[in-house]
Formats: C-alpha cells, structure tokens, sequence
C-alpha cells in the first residue's frame, strides 16, 4: 500500500495520474497547505522541504522497511520503477523520458509557478515580472509543441514524462496561454484529458475543492517563507 500525502496542485495530480494507470492501491492523507499542514512535524519527517506530494512504500520491492519520498520526479521515477511501468527498460528509452521528466521538474513547473504567482498572488502587479514568466511559459510550450509535432507522447510512448508534464498544461488560461496556439501540443493535452486514469485523478481532486484558499491567504502562509521559517 502507498500512503499518499496529497493536495490539488500541479504536482500533487502527478502521482494521483500515475497511481490510477497503473492501479496501484494508495491511500490519499491530504495535506491542506492552505491550513498549514504542511508545516506540521510529522510531515516533515517525509518532506523535509515542506511541500507536496511526498509518499510512503510500505511494500518497497527489497522487502525492507517502508521507504519515505519527497519531489514529485522522484516519486514517479520510484513508481514507474517499482511496477515496470510508464517507464522503457532500455537505456535509451529511459534517457528520453527523464531528460523531459527533468524539463518539466526545472523548467516548466518553476516557470508555470512564477507565472501563477505574478500574475495570479503577487500583492502588486509588476509588468516586468508578469511578461517575463507569461513569455517564457510561452516559450515552454512552443519547445513541447515542436516536440510533439511527429510523436504521440513526450518520449514516444506514455510515459512519467507526459504524466509529469499534463497537470502543469491543465491551468493554461491562468498563465495567459491559448492551446490553438500550440496545435500539437493541443491535441496531446486533448488526449490526455480523456484517459479514464486522468478522469479518476481530477475526480479524486473534488472531494476539496471546498478547502481552497484566496490569493489573500497563500500570501501570508505560502510566500513570506525565509530561512527563519526552517525549524532546526
């Protein structure tokens, strides 16, 4: 069984999406970020960098001790490697899906982020900030659209590259991007959204949507962190 800490963000969907394809059983323990519960200590223990998903194995394939992961591309690699799936065998295989599982990790979810918080939290609104991110998730999407223009999938087949790259695709108009711009990139968006795997993952999202906090609210709890907030 997989003890998934868990809220309805980007990253959060990632292992929501996997763990659905693949039909490995998984208990959801959400972690409102908006209710500070990610700073609780015993959170802590598995996610040391305060932030979700984070996962707990208590049936890691060696037969030892439950295995505790924070970094939602670690946790997919770990997955994909534990059950044989979404995830090629062969070295060149693997290197195409982790190079762009890495993209997604370092450029687009970063960017996407800074692009949310600009433009959706920041408490003024600084032109220089909002063009810089809106622009260079423009130009993330433009690099997946060229890849895209004569594959299916990221890597060639369904893969954690797609699975980590879709729920950073999903809130496209709030980063003041348009998907008929980006036709290849559309159509894998398009498909994606209509696999019965990510169905249930979004599905599963609902049950707290009504925990939702304000732009007001992530202000306070999630962007005035410094080093004083790090509990030594």
């Amino acid at each position: 069984m997989i003890d998934l800490y868990y809220w309805t963000t980007p990253n959060g969907h990632k292992i929501t999406i996997f763990l659905e394809e693949v039909g490995l059983p998984y208990n959801v323990i959400p972690i409102n970020i908006g209710a500070g519960d990610q700073f609780k200590p015993e959170f802590l223990k598995i996610s040391p960098n305060n932030r979700i998903p984070a996962i707990i194995d208590h049936q890691p394939v060696d037969g030892g001790e439950p295995i505790s992961i924070f970094e939602s591309g670690a946790i997919l690699q770990y997955l994909a490697d534990k059950t044989g799936k979404l995830m090629p065998t062969d070295i060149r295989g693997r290197v195409e899906v982790l190079q762009w599982l890495f993209w997604q990790m370092g450029g687009l979810g970063p960017m996407a982020g800074q692009n949310h918080h600009f433009s959706q939290y920041a408490p003024e609104k600084i032109d220089y900030a909002i063009n810089r991110y809106v622009n260079e998730t423009g130009r993330l999407y433009a690099v997946l659209n060229k890849r895209l223009s004569d594959r299916e999938f990221i890597a060639g087949d369904y893969s954690i590259a797609d699975i980590a790259s879709y729920p950073w695709i999903v809130p496209y108009e709030r980063q003041s991007q348009k998907l008929e711009d980006f036709p290849h990139l559309q159509r894998w968006f398009e498909e994606i959204k209509a696999r019965p795997a990510t169905i249930r993952a979004y599905e599963k999202a609902e049950a707290f949507k009504n925990q939702q906090i304000s732009p007001e609210q992530a202000r306070d709890l999630l962007f005035n962190q410094s080093a004083n907030s790090v509990k030594l």
